[in-house]
């Protein structure tokens, strides 16, 4: 679980809540046409611009923003160097009996494993790579279609909201309804719009940076154990993913000595 997205979104309603509580009645923030015009009319309106199965995929992919962080490229890249060693000591077969963790290295070693050429190799993994990410692009476009929309259903809410207001100026009793949703609305908008879709959105950027990057280390690690580089060389050239305070990796990795 990642603590950051947890701790944001529960501390963000926590200090609104508090403030509704300190000052009144929490009761009078509720009202359920407000609710139905923002949430129902944000996910109409974002219907529209993707189609139902991209629009309900979005939420499979929100479930990054809470998901532990991926594997750091300093923990990939040793794994990788070890891995190279040992197809050049045993052949790339002895690297069926080792555990991978990460599924993109895991699909690029049986490709290796499999006798794929490096040209489909190179093809299919970079396809791949594009495929996830091009996925975890359109997650982050739904929650910011969201966030762009919400805001607007809010407007036309509180529009709604004193038009009935105007016209039932002679009735005292429906003035304080119309108005509750005329200000709720516009609140529910901005709550959900910054609070939640556009730091959803936000997230899903970030983990979709991360991804890339690690997909991107995998990839060229794959093609240059086939190629049969020095993993010397594999890991020099493996660490200019990382930042570079944190390129004295773990020493202890096997090493072979360049032929």
């Amino acid at each position: 679980m990642d603590l950051a997205t947890l701790l944001g979104l529960v501390g963000a309603f926590a200090v609104v809540l508090a403030a509704i509580f300190l000052g009144g009645s929490a009761g009078m923030f509720v009202n359920a046409p407000s609710l139905f015009i923002v949430l129902g009319g944000t996910a109409m309106v974002v219907l529209v611009k993707f189609t139902l199965a991209q629009y309900f995929g979005a939420f499979k992919v929100a479930v990054n923003a809470f998901r532990s962080k991926l594997q750091k490229p300093e923990e990939i890249i040793p794994q990788i160097v070890e891995m190279s060693s040992l197809a050049r000591k045993e052949g790339l077969l002895a690297l069926e009996n080792i555990e991978i963790s990460n599924p993109f290295l895991k699909s690029g070693i049986d490709m290796l494993i499999d006798g794929s050429s490096p040209e489909d190799t190179r093809k299919l993994l970079t396809k791949d790579k594009q495929e996830i990410s091009d996925r975890h692009k359109l997650g982050a476009q739904v929650f910011e279609a969201s966030g762009d929309v919400a805001p607007a259903m809010g407007m036309i809410g509180t529009l709604i909201g004193l038009v009935q207001m105007l016209s039932n100026m002679d009735d005292p009793k429906s003035i304080g309804p119309a108005m509750a949703v005329a200000l709720l609305t516009t609140l529910y908008g901005a709550i959900l719009a910054n609070m939640v879709f556009l730091p959803m959105a936000d997230k899903l950027k970030l983990r979709r940076s991360e991804e890339e990057k690690l997909n991107s280390i995998c990839l060229d690690g794959v093609l240059a154990i086939q190629e049969g580089q020095n993993p010397r060389v594999i890991e020099s050239m493996l660490k200019v993913y990382v930042n570079p305070k944190n390129r004295n990796l773990d020493k202890d990795e096997p090493k072979e000595k360049a032929a």
